[in-house]
Parts: C-alpha cells; structure tokens; sequence
C-alpha cells in the first residue's frame, strides 16, 4: 500500500470514528489499525433479543412482539465476510474477527451496510420520490452476453419495458435511458439519468455471463469510500468521493429490497422451489453506479452462460415475473425510507 493511501485511509478512519463514538452504546475497538465494534454493542443498539455463537457462527436473533415472522436473524461467521441478513446474503469489505474473548465487525461495514438494512428510516438522504429511471443495459452495438438463444441487450430490454409498464401502473414516473436496441455510452447513461430534477432512483438492469457452472441472482451498489470494487484490491482512486457516495445508504436499502424480493418470490408457484441461486448483495465501482445522483443500484438477473438458468431468461413468464418482483420492492423500498424519524 502506498503513503498516500494509508494517509487517505488513516483520515477516512478517524471520521468514521466520529460517527459511531457520539453514541455511548457502541463498544469500539482498533485492530491492525482498523476501527471495530464489537457484536455485542450491536445487540444492544438494534435491540435483539439474543447473541449467541456456535463454533464460528454467530447469530444476532430479534423477535417482533405481534408478528414473528416480521423478526430480525443476522448471521455472520469469524474470518469470513458473508452476512445474511433475513436469509439475503451481503458480502462485507473485512471479515468478522475475534479478540479479547468477543466478535467484531469493521465500523465500515456497520455503517455502511449493516445500519441502512437494518434501520432504513434513519436514512435522511432518501427523499420521498416518485420517479424511477430504469436503464436496459448494453444495446445497439454492443450486444452484452449472448448465447444460442438470445443477446443480454435484447433481454435487459424486455425486463425493463415489462418494469415499466408494472411501475406505471403503481403510480411512478418512469424514465427509459432506452426504449429501443440502440447503443449508449456509459456516460450518455449518466447523463440521462442525471436530467431529472426529481427525486429518482435508478435501477440498472442486466444479465450475468461466466463460467458454465456459474449461476443466481446479485445485486450490486457502488462502494463506499474506502471501499475498494468487488473482487479487486484497494487503490488510490477508490478513497475518492464519488456522485452516487452521496448516496451510499440508501443505495444499500434500495439494493437490499429488491435482491430480498427477487430471492424470496422468484420460485415456481407450485412446487415453491426457488429458480435461482442468492450470489449477495456487493459493492462496485461500475461508471453508471458511479456518476447518476440519485440511489442507484445495477441488478444481474441470472447468468445467460448457465445451461438452465439461460431458458429461464428465455421465457417470457420469468421475464415478466423478474419486473413485477422488481416494482414490488420499489413500492416497499419507498415505503421503507418514507417512514424514517424527524
């Protein structure tokens, strides 16, 4: 790591401190020069009813008074950066470690995921909207996947117009960066979506590719500051301030309504056997994540390069049923950050 990075990052830790010490209730700790808090402090704060840990496994459990089904289950393993929350899988930037006889996690991760999952109301920055700008990726040009039965620009396309019909019908406004097969730069996506003067979120709509074996639904949101792109290590560019860091809370609320929906609900009405796989919510540096100023997320729904999952994205019933699962979690998204304290 280079001077100007453990300088960077030095900084961005301190305010992070700064946020979680004005409250008296979070038990902090530095550890190899990261900031931690313990789960503990988290079972105090958030209100659960328990915190317990078998082996490696910890599980923070929160019953609701009238309803159980409405509770909270948090499960989180030491050294691993898998989270569920409520069964949907979150990957956190550091894994959860052990000292001193308690658990840890990351402040990053408490902050910038944890909380706006867990307490969406809080989010201040997630203004009342009724506008959502759906963007088709890929097209024109540029095909995006393919396989022997379609393109991925061709079936973003179908899964955004099907989106648009279904949140029209719920009252939205929709905002199209496409309408046809036509090619867009990334930025002229940006810009479009940054038109709007309204209070909007924009949702991303693609299909995965990979290996053969490979398969599921994931959901991505651009990463925090100090938070380095999926799968990559931290550089300088990744400790600057991006235009949808503005938003980073409820990019993580919005992300988590709609991949939660889509995993719970994208199953066969009769044998309620689930079509996909939970690949987690993770964060990302994509360009249209990265510049719109409004929440933002780019949902991956399903991999064309899987030999079922590929028929699956085929068939016009799953095309439709992914948009209407899709609207769903907008109208619960908004639900959600509309009812926030103050």
């Amino acid at each position: 790591m280079t001077r100007r990075i453990a300088i960077l990052r030095l900084i961005f830790a301190t305010l992070m401190a700064f946020t979680l010490t004005a409250n008296a209730q979070w038990e902090e700790k530095t550890i190899n020069g990261r900031g931690y808090v313990s789960t503990s402090s988290m079972k105090t704060y958030y209100g659960f009813n328990s915190l317990s840990q078998s082996g490696k496994q910890i599980t923070l459990k929160k019953v609701h008074a009238k309803d159980p089904k409405q509770g909270i289950l948090v499960t989180m393993s030491i050294g691993s950066q898998q989270c569920l929350m409520n069964g949907v899988k979150f990957v956190f930037t550091y894994p959860v470690i052990s000292s001193g006889g308690k658990t840890w996690v990351s402040k990053m991760d408490l902050v910038k995921l944890v909380h706006p999952v867990l307490m969406p109301g809080d989010i201040r920055e997630a203004a009342n909207f009724r506008t959502v700008i759906i963007d088709p990726g890929h097209g024109g040009k540029d095909p995006g996947a393919t396989n022997g039965l379609g393109t991925e620009a061709s079936y973003n396309l179908k899964v955004s117009m099907f989106l648009k019909k279904d949140l029209e019908a719920l009252g939205f406004k929709v905002i199209m960066t496409r309408d046809s097969n036509r090619y867009l730069t990334l930025q002229q996506r940006v810009d479009v979506a940054n038109q709007s003067k309204e209070n909007a979120i924009f949702i991303s709509i693609h299909h995965n590719s990979g290996q053969s074996a490979a398969r599921g639904i994931e959901t991505f949101t651009l990463s925090p500051v100090g938070v380095a792109h999926y799968g990559s290590r931290l550089k300088a560019s990744d400790l600057q301030t991006r235009t949808g860091n503005f938003h980073d809370s409820a990019n993580v609320a919005l992300a988590t309504a709609v991949h939660g929906t889509l995993l719970r609900y994208l199953k066969d009405e009769k044998t309620q056997k689930a079509y996909t796989l939970d690949r987690g919510i993770k964060r990302a540096r994509f360009s249209v994540l990265s510049g719109v100023k409004h929440p933002s997320i780019l949902v991956e729904c399903g991999f064309m390069t899987h030999p079922y999952e590929a028929r699956l994205i085929n068939d016009t019933g799953y095309q439709k049923t992914v948009a209407k699962l899709i609207a769903s979690a907008v109208q619960r998204y908004r639900a959600a950050v509309g009812a926030r304290k103050g």
